[in-house]
């Protein structure tokens, strides 16, 4: 099963060779033929209730990599009629490939080759840009040895798949550090520690991302001066988690010059949830269950992209040049209303992916009238 390539719906430049510098834009302008800044998202598909990401069956009922990528073809299929060049693949394509219990799973990738050669195929022919984010049990600086053999593993795997689909190095492995076990430094050189001894096929496509908890924009930088790994930088972590007070625009920069020059960098991007959450717990002094309304926490992703502060961060990111990752619950229907949102409201950061000006017949049914929310 495959897919053609189709043309592009909002005005998209053809992908030509365009030489990037380390993040920087080439000294050609956004019109001279460098292709457009791609907006993905992951994993999930919310427009269409009968895609599925991946085969999620129970062991009893042998899934298989197989029909993951029937399920893929039909994504892909989905994501070049909205336009859609960049895509992050569920870490589970291959159910139980590394169970130490289930050897019967094993050979996934060896049985799927010639589906995965046409897969990438279709991929390659979409200009379609792939990636992993492997769960969060993948720990390479873990102290316990079998946890890092495991992580490695599957990350063994995960490399080999793209390695098969004929992907370019901008299809890449995305992890964070780990744990910090009471000692953020020693932590950092156990992950480096672990990264030069990884095969080269991982070490080609994992990429670090700085997370909203443990380790900083400036610990992964750290890392990277260690070991030469790129760095994905996440907007949102930067803010929950930045104690070293780096500007975003700093950060960003450091972050960027880490990649390979060819390889455009990518980044995270997602808007924090604001509603009050609703959390059920006991009264201490009735012993009765209530619910209570508690404020939102910080690290949690809302549903859809806020456009207005997404502006704010390309105007930070004035002349630099990324791929972008929605890391929003909304998924597929995030992305597609930031289509519609950036050409309405920032058109001209909209131009840097590509997207056109909005005509009358694409407003949005819900937005007629315009009334405000009086709080009533």
């Amino acid at each position: 099963m495959g897919v053609k390539a189709q043309k592009a719906s909002r005005g998209r430049q053809p992908p030509d060779a365009v030489p990037i510098q380390n993040g920087q834009p080439s000294h050609q302008g956004a019109d001279a033929g460098r292709p457009p800044m791609r907006l993905g998202f992951a994993v999930k598909v919310l427009g269409r209730s009968d895609l599925k990401s991946n085969d999620a069956r129970r062991w009893q009922s042998n899934p298989h990599l197989r029909v993951s990528i029937e399920y893929l073809h039909a994504i892909f299929l989905y994501l070049a009629r909205h336009d859609v060049r960049m895509y992050r693949m569920s870490s589970d394509l291959a159910p139980y490939l590394t169970h130490p219990d289930l050897p019967q799973f094993h050979g996934q990738i060896a049985e799927a080759r010639s589906e995965l050669e046409a897969l990438g195929k279709v991929a390659r022919d979409l200009d379609l840009r792939l990636s992993f984010h492997p769960s969060q049990y993948i720990i390479l600086n873990s102290p316990d040895k079998k946890v890092v053999t495991q992580s490695v593993k599957d990350l063994i795997a995960q490399a080999e798949m793209l390695d098969i689909m004929g992907q370019g190095p901008e299809a890449v492995l995305v992890i964070h550090v780990g744990g910090h076990y009471g000692d953020r430094a020693a932590g950092r050189l156990r992950w480096a520690e672990t990264y030069e001894g990884l095969p080269e096929p991982v070490r080609r496509r994992l990429v670090l991302e700085n997370d909203d908890i443990r380790y900083s924009a400036a610990d992964v930088l750290a890392v990277h001066d260690l070991t030469g790994v790129p760095l994905v930088f996440d907007h949102q972590h930067h803010w929950c988690n930045n104690p070293e007070r780096l500007t975003v625009r700093a950060a960003l920069e450091k972050f960027l010059k880490t990649w390979p020059a060819g390889v455009r960098p990518k980044v995270h991007y997602s808007s924090p949830r604001t509603e009050l959450r609703e959390v059920k717990r006991k009264n201490k002094a009735t012993g009765k269950n209530e619910t209570a309304l508690i404020p939102p926490i910080w690290t949690g992703h809302a549903d859809f992209v806020n456009p207005f502060e997404f502006a704010l961060f390309l105007d930070v990111a004035a002349g630099l040049e990324f791929d972008v990752m929605l890391e929003a619950k909304a998924k597929d229907l995030a992305l597609f209303r930031l289509y519609k949102d950036l050409p309405r409201y920032v058109p001209e950061h909209a131009a840097r992916f590509g997207l056109e000006q909005p005509t009358d017949a694409d407003a949005d049914p819900a937005e007629e009238g315009g009334a405000e929310d009086t709080g009533e």
